[in-house]
């Protein structure tokens, strides 16, 4: 029994693969695997440990005997299900386990957009800083604003955790209301309120360019949008539009429309804080998600029930 691994993984989940006596074969590095070289890499394999950068399309799941694919990442917008549901294939993901750490990364992104920190790195390093001045790069206050947060579940909750302890007032747009998050209103109530606009949302057909332009300019005058969900939850064009007209205060994104690639637009504006998809990127939370992905597909190729199954 041999499984397919896209990417250069912690040994934590390697090595549930080994003690389970099940054969890997991993693609080396940190780059997303090239398309032809995972078509080439499932062929004659049962399992498949892929991740949000890898398309496991009807292509993919018909290349080789696939029984299982654990995907490890919260999302599955990057498996079609559809698919994997006509085929038999179980597929699983990796949820739960990453809340903290990308719930860090998104107050982290807010802090930097509120406070100005991007900018101010750039102005010491370039030699423009002259000493403290009463209007240098002042910034929002986050006590007593608004944090708006849509899609409510487990790290929209941890967000709002967060943003209470700043001493912000919370509100939150879902279709399942979760009361540990905060007051549920619609989407324009929560985008005409909020100082800050966090997307914590899964990628649906529902919610591609949710906030388009027509949302964008509905936002508060001055408010930071801030995302860590999905890239193409947010039309880009628009929001280089809105940012540049000086309609948002800021943007903080960890995640792209067209990832890796960025907006154009965007490296150009000041007001800007651009991460690399770091959401869940600490060591302990990556181990875990690595251990999780294995050991569920070790469970589903030996005929049992993975605990996180999504298909």
């Amino acid at each position: 029994m041999t499984v397919f691994v896209t990417r250069t993984l912690p040994d934590e989940g390697l090595a549930v693969l080994r003690e389970a006596g099940i054969a890997s074969v991993v693609h080396p590095g940190d780059a997303p695997v090239p398309r032809e070289v995972l078509l080439e890499g499932v062929a004659g394999c049962e399992g498949l440990l892929c991740m949000l950068t890898d398309r496991v399309d009807e292509p993919v799941l018909a290349a080789g005997p696939l029984r299982a694919v654990a995907n490890m990442a919260a999302g599955t917008d990057n498996l079609d299900l559809d698919v994997a549901r006509r085929r038999g294939v179980v597929v699983t993901n990796t949820p739960g386990v990453l809340t903290e750490a990308t719930a860090d990364l998104a107050f982290a992104l807010l802090l930097a957009a509120a406070r100005r920190i991007v900018e101010g790195d750039a102005m010491v390093r370039s030699g423009g800083f002259c000493g403290w001045g009463p209007l240098l790069l002042v910034g929002a206050d986050l006590a007593g604003a608004t944090l708006g947060i849509v899609g409510p579940g487990r790290i929209g909750a941890a967000v709002a955790r967060r943003a209470r302890a700043f001493g912000m007032e919370v509100l939150a747009y879902g279709p399942v209301e979760n009361p540990e998050v905060g007051p549920h209103v619609d989407l324009d109530t929560l985008l005409a309120r909020s100082d800050v606009v966090s997307l914590h949302c899964p990628l649906t057909p529902e919610t591609r360019h949710l906030l388009d332009r027509e949302r964008l300019l509905a936002m508060k005058p001055g408010a930071i949008l801030v995302n860590t969900a999905r890239g193409p939850v947010v039309d880009e064009d628009a929001l280089v539009e809105v940012l540049g007209a000086g309609h948002l205060g800021a943007a903080a994104l960890d995640v792209y429309e067209r990832e890796p690639a960025v907006h154009p637009g965007l490296l150009k504006l000041p007001n800007v804080v651009l991460a690399p998809h770091l959401g869940s990127a600490t060591r302990r939370t990556r181990a875990a998600m690595a251990r999780m992905a294995a050991l569920d597909l070790v469970a589903a190729l030996a005929g049992r029930a993975p605990r996180h199954r999504v298909v």
